[in-house]
Parts: C-alpha cells; sequence; structure tokens
C-alpha cells in the first residue's frame, strides 16, 4: 500500500485544467471535490497512522473515495 495522497490534480494531470474551471463555474462539481478532498485527507491519515482506525472502516473510505473519484472523472470528460 503506498501512502501517498491521491489529489486529483495527481490522479488526472491531463484534467487539471478542465478540473479548475469545473470548480468555478459548477457547484455540484466543487462540492464533489471538496468531499473527495476530505475523504482523501481522512484516508491518507489512516494509512500513514496518523490517525488510526479499524481496517473494515479504512478500507470502507477507500472505497468511498474510489467511487468519488470515479464520479469526477465521469464529470471532467463529459
Amino acid at each position: 500500500m503506498s501512502h501517498v495522497p491521491h489529489e486529483l490534480a495527481e490522479e488526472f494531470p491531463e484534467l487539471a485544467e478542465r478540473m479548475s474551471e469545473l470548480k468555478g463555474a459548477d457547484r455540484h462539481f466543487a462540492e464533489l471535490a471538496e468531499a473527495y478532498h476530505r475523504l482523501n485527507r481522512q484516508v491518507h491519515r489512516a494509512e500513514t497512522r496518523i490517525a488510526p482506525m479499524e481496517a473494515l472502516a479504512e478500507e470502507d473510505l477507500r472505497k468511498q473515495r474510489a467511487a468519488l473519484k470515479d464520479r469526477l472523472h465521469a464529470m471532467l470528460t463529459a
């Protein structure tokens, strides 16, 4: 398991400009991006044991992050 944060701009570098546009123009996208950021921070803190949690809870957060990332990617490429 890598302990590297999965920032959206690093996950989709080719879509960074589109991401910036949508954050300013689409409130729903901006809210989802912020939710992703919060989840991503929680996962990263759990993985690095800064804020350890039960393994199943950590796995659930990772699944939520992946689902949110998929939604954001779909919006970025629509």
